[in-house]
C-alpha cells in the first residue's frame, strides 16, 4: 500500500508543477523519497536497467544512447532533462511504474551523479554501467577522484557489466579489481595527442595494482590517454571498442574500423560517441541502428551550440564549474579555432548543489592558455567575476584585455560592440541560460 502511495503521490506532485510552471524534475522525488528512502527497492525493473556516470560527459552520451535504443524499438524511460541526482531519478522512476510497482519500459537508461549511485541502486541493481571517466571534480563535495571511485563500486558486487573509458587508468583500475565483466572503450593517438603531460594537475600517475609509476605513450588531456605499467601487466591495451582517424574538422572517426560522425568539433564528443556505441553494441544493437542514429540522423550536441547574431559568430561552450578538465577542453578548442576572438567567463553560483563556493579550482585551470594573441578580450561575469578576474591576472594577461561586466543584462550587446567577430562564452549552466535568453531577446527585436 505504502509504494502504490508514494508512486500516485510522486505522479500528483508532478502534475500539479507541470500545472503551474514549476521544475517537475526533482521536488516530486524529493518528497516521495522522503517518506521512504528505500522505495527504490520496491520496483520490478525492466530487462535493461543502465546507468551512465562519471565526472564529465555523462548527459550526452545518455542521450545518445538513449536515441539508438528507442531506433532499435525498444520502450525507453531516461532522465532526458540532465537532473541525475537521486531524488531526480526517484521521480523519473515512480512517474514510470504502475500502481504495482512495475515499470512500463524494456529500458530504464539513467544518467546519475557518481555520488548518487549506491543510493539508487544499493540492493536493485543495474544490468549495465557506462563510466565516462573520474577526475578532479567538485573537490569541495568530492574529495579526490580515488573516493569517487570507491562511491561507484560500493554500489556493484559484479553482476552488472562495465563498458568504461579504458584510456583512464583511475576507472580501468576495475580491470584489476572488479569481479565482473568489463568492457573498454578509448581512442587511439591524433595530431593533437602529445608525448609528455603539460598539465599540471594530473590525477591518475601510479599502477593501482603495483604502484609504480605508470609510462604513457601519449596523452588526450589530463591523465587521459595510453599508458602501462613499467613492472607488471596493468596497462590501457588491449581496448575492446578503439576510435581511429578522428578528424576534427570533418568531425569523424573510426570505431573498430567503421565510420562515424561526432557531433561537435571537440575532443570530447568523441569520447560520448565511443562510449554509447559500446555500450549498445554490448547489448546487442544491430550495425544498421548504430549507423542510422550515429551517422545519417545524429543527435545534436547537449552541450554547446552556435548562434549568428548582427553578423557575428556565437558559441556558446558550458564548462562545468569546479572541474578543471572541462575548462581545459574548452579553452583549447577556442584558442585553436581560427579568427580574432571575445571570451566571457564568469558564474553566478559555483554549485547547485551546495553553498561552499570554494573557488581554489580556479587555479586548477589552465588559464595561461588565454594568454594568446588571438583572443582579444575577455569579459568576466556573474557574482564571482572579480575573482575570475584575479586568476586571469595571475595568468600573466594583459589587464587591458579584461573587461568586468557589472550589469548582467549587457552581456551580449557589451560582447557585440567589441571589434572581435568571433564570440566564446565558457560558462557554468547558471549563465548558459542568461545568455540564451538574450539571444532570444535579440532575435525577437531584430525581427
Amino acid at each position: 500500500m505504502l509504494r502504490a502511495f508514494q508512486i500516485e503521490l510522486n505522479k500528483l506532485i508532478t502534475w500539479v508543477c507541470k500545472l503551474f510552471g514549476y521544475n517537475s524534475t526533482v521536488f516530486p522525488g524529493s518528497i516521495t523519497y522522503n517518506i521512504r528512502q528505500n522505495i527504490l527497492t520496491k520496483i520490478k525493473y525492466p530487462k535493461y536497467v543502465i546507468g551512465v556516470t562519471g565526472s564529465s560527459g555523462k548527459g550526452t552520451t545518455t542521450d545518445l544512447i538513449a536515441t539508438t535504443l528507442k531506433k532499435a524499438g525498444l520502450n525507453v524511460v531516461y532522465n532526458a532533462s540532465g537532473s541525475n541526482g537521486i531524488r531526480a531519478v526517484t521521480t523519473t522512476i515512480l512517474n514510470n511504474c504502475d500502481i504495482f510497482g512495475r515499470m512500463k519500459c524494456d529500458c530504464l537508461l539513467l544518467e546519475i551523479d557518481e555520488r548518487h549511485l549506491h543510493l539508487a541502486f544499493s540492493k536493485n541493481k543495474l544490468t549495465h554501467l557506462v563510466i565516462t571517466n573520474i577526475t578532479r571534480d567538485q573537490p569541495a563535495r568530492n574529495g579526490n577522484p580515488d573516493l569517487i571511485y570507491d562511491y561507484i563500486f560500493k554500489t556493484l558486487d559484479g553482476s552488472t557489466t562495465l563498458v568504461v573509458n579504458g584510456d583512464d587508468p583511475t576507472v580501468s583500475k576495475c580491470k584489476v579489481l572488479y569481479p565482473g565483466k568489463v568492457i573498454t572503450y578509448g581512442l587511439d593517438k591524433t595530431k593533437d595527442s602529445y608525448k609528455t603531460s603539460n598539465y599540471l594537475s594530473v590525477d591518475s600517475a601510479y599502477c593501482p595494482k603495483c604502484h609504480t609509476k605508470l609510462k604513457y605513450d601519449f596523452y588526450h588531456y589530463g591523465h587521459i590517454g595510453s599508458y602501462k605499467c613499467p613492472n607488471c601487466d596493468f596497462a590501457r591495451n588491449p581496448l575492446d571498442f578503439l576510435a581511429t582517424d578522428l578528424d576534427l574538422d570533418k568531425k569523424t572517426l573510426k570505431i573498430n574500423g567503421k565510420p562515424f560522425k561526432i557531433n561537435k568539433n571537440i575532443l570530447y564528443a568523441s569520447y560520448n560517441t565511443i562510449g554509447a556505441y559500446a555500450l549498445c553494441k554490448t547489448i546487442g544493437i544491430s550495425d544498421e541502428v548504430l549507423n542510422d542514429t550515429l551517422n545519417i540522423n545524429i543527435k545534436e550536441a547537449k552541450r554547446g551550440h552556435e548562434y549568428n547574431i548582427n553578423g557575428k559568430n556565437l558559441t556558446m561552450l558550458e564548462s562545468k564549474n569546479e572541474n578543471c578538465l572541462s575548462y581545459y577542453q574548452s579553452i583549447k578548442y577556442i584558442v585553436d579555432e581560427p579568427g580574432d576572438k571575445t571570451v566571457i567567463l564568469g558564474f553566478d553560483n559555483v554549485s547547485r548543489r551546495y553553498k561552499f563556493n570554494d573557488l581554489s579550482w580556479l587555479y586548477d585551470v589552465d588559464f595561461e592558455m588565454l594568454n594568446n594573441d588571438s583572443v582579444k578580450h575577455i569579459m568576466c561575469i556573474g557574482r564571482f567575476k572579480y575573482d575570475v578576474a584575479n586568476r586571469l591576472k595571475y595568468a600573466n594577461i594583459d589587464e587591458n584585455k579584461i573587461i568586468l561586466v557589472n550589469d548582467i543584462k549587457e552581456i551580449l550587446n557589451t560582447a557585440l560592440n567589441l571589434d572581435s567577430n568571433n564570440i566564446y562564452t565558457m560558462v557554468c549552466f547558471d549563465m548558459t541560460a542568461i545568455i540564451k535568453n538574450q539571444i532570444e531577446e535579440i532575435k525577437n527585436e531584430r525581427n
